[in-house]
């Protein structure tokens, strides 16, 4: 019998959220991510609830990391059916858990509030969340947790081995190794793809020699700033704020982004390099993931051990800085009149407690809005990024007078240049093709051209097209 395999998306093709990717090998369907759809809400909800795939018909799933856009609808594929395997390094399981937990959250709110709502109006209201904290409980009984580097077996002549992608705490790169009657076939999903040199994390790692490459190209067309400049970027930002007496208010995602900001103003703050302005995270879900990093040290790189771990430190905590929880003492920030900085989520300004900070600062052109993140099309922070003259928030315009600041240099995500380097350095000679998911169209379509230009053949995966490999 031949060796048979292909490959399929219905999710993160031609986008970037939703990553939903899958590889048969044989009668064997195998998931790599269960992410959410992030953007227009109608387009989001009507993506998120109803799948082109049967649920049940998944024999295991890899997760790659606890990025929402790649986690957050495993308690939805649970309940639709799934009685698998969900394979992962442990710092994902526990950051996966957490931010599951605290979509399941969010999505009971909204219902009461629009229950309520329509209550008042006199309407029937029968729409039920994705799923519930119980869902998500469900969900984590199928989590089975492998470190790094430690070979496993996915499903029958399907092995599949971790390596470190250097995106975000516990991330990881997914080798599969497909092994029948002495043929052999290896296909690596990069999921997200890190940088070199970001605080906190080890470089993303090399892999084996693989036939197949499918790579995220979230950044296919754009190049970063040098990440060494992104403390002398920060410290210039909140010097020039604190002059005029404004806020530095910023939107971040609760896992990764809030701990390396915490970390680089912990190390300006040492060097006396900002002035002692108070420091808040304002989000509850940042504060247990700050934890989360705590007790994950195996993910840390050594400048952090020499820095702060062999000194008994926390890199996580200094003088100026509160984490704030209680509703009340969030409200309390919107009457600050000192200048401060304020980290909050959710990074792409979608939901949580940042929309409030915005709401009260962004007409302030004292203040400083400053994006340290992707920012995904149809969103509230892309029109913030894009400077939009007018913005919507809580269903109410507001004129963008504060300043508008982006620090690309803070991304997570490989630019164009980072993957041509990381591709380069596997064996050209087996690689046979890279399929290219994760990404907006134009550049998917950067990024093919400068793959193809260093000789490789490379596809753009199209949502629900089939690719034998």
């Amino acid at each position: 019998m031949h060796l048979r395999a292909k490959i399929y998306s219905w999710g993160g093709a031609e986008e970037v959220t939703g990553s939903k990717h899958f590889l048969r090998v044989d009668n064997q369907l195998i998931m790599v991510d269960c992410g959410a759809f992030q953007g227009h809400r109608a387009e989001a909800e009507e993506k998120n609830r109803n799948w082109s795939f049967d649920a049940d018909k998944v024999d295991s799933l890899i997760l790659t990391h606890a990025h929402y856009d790649h986690c957050g609808l495993l308690p939805l594929l649970k309940k639709k059916g799934f009685e698998g395997n969900i394979y992962s390094t442990p710092a994902t399981r526990d950051l996966a858990n957490l931010i599951m937990m605290d979509s399941a959250h969010i999505q009971a709110k909204d219902i009461e509030y629009l229950k309520k709502k329509a209550l008042k109006k006199g309407e029937v209201f029968d729409k039920q969340p994705l799923y519930t904290e119980r869902d998500v409980l469900e969900c984590l009984e199928h989590f089975i947790t492998i470190s790094y580097h430690r070979p496993f077996i996915v499903s029958e002549n399907v092995s599949a081995q971790f390596y470190d992608a250097g995106h975000i705490l516990g991330s990881a790169i997914t080798v599969f190794n497909i092994n029948k009657n002495a043929k052999d076939l290896r296909i690596a999903f990069s999921g997200d793809l890190g940088r070199k040199n970001l605080p906190i994390l080890r470089d993303p790692e090399p892999i084996p020699k693989v036939d197949y490459l499918v790579m995220e190209s979230t950044y296919g067309n754009r190049l970063h700033d040098p990440i060494e400049s992104a403390t002398d970027q920060l410290a210039d930002v909140v010097r020039q704020t604190v002059e005029r007496r404004g806020k530095i208010i910023i939107p971040a995602f609760a896992v990764e982004r809030t701990q390396e900001l915490v970390y680089i103003l912990h190390l300006l703050n040492d060097k006396g390099r900002i002035p002692n302005i108070p420091v808040y995270v304002d989000s509850p879900m940042a504060t247990n993931a700050t934890s989360i990093f705590r007790v994950h040290q195996e993910c840390y790189d050594e400048e952090i051990r020499q820095a702060f771990i062999d000194h008994h430190k926390n890199p996580f905590g200094f003088n100026e800085l509160t984490y704030v929880v209680s509703t009340e003492d969030s409200k309390r920030l919107n009457t600050l009149k000192e200048s401060a900085i304020i980290i909050s989520a959710s990074g792409m300004c979608e939901s949580g407690r940042i929309l409030h900070h915005l709401a009260n600062n962004v007409e302030d052109p004292r203040n400083t809005v400053l994006i340290v993140g992707f920012m995904a099309q149809n969103t509230l922070g892309r029109r913030i990024l894009e400077k939009h003259q007018e913005v919507k928030i809580f269903r109410e315009l507001h004129t963008l007078r504060a300043n508008v600041v982006v620090l690309n240099t803070f991304s997570a995500h490989a630019d164009y240049n980072d993957i041509l380097e990381y591709v380069s350095a596997l064996d050209s000679d087996r690689l046979k093709k890279i399929f290219l998911v994760h990404g907006e169209p134009e550049a998917q379509s950067n990024l093919k051209r400068k793959l193809e230009e260093k000789g490789y053949s490379t596809s753009i995966v199209k949502y629900g097209q089939t690719y034998q490999l």
